[in-house]
């Protein structure tokens, strides 16, 4: 878990906000296929939403820095 909050640390905001984005698209397509009873992954939906937490998390420690 350490390595994913690493890699997400050297990224810059817009690689995050373009990360942020694709996560997004994935868990709704994620939801659609749970919806339809397609979904192959079914831990995939968890881990698309702690990745998109991890992401948020770090874009609001950068604002708070940034802010000060």
């Amino acid at each position: 878990m350490a390595s994913k909050t690493e890699d997400l640390r050297a990224k810059t905001d817009d690689q995050l906000t373009a990360d942020l984005a694709d996560l997004k698209r994935e868990q709704f397509n994620l939801r659609f296929q749970a919806a339809t009873n397609q979904l192959e992954r079914p831990a995939r939906i968890k881990e698309v939403r702690r990745d998109i937490a991890r992401i948020k998390t770090l874009q609001t420690e950068r604002a708070a820095v940034t802010s000060k």
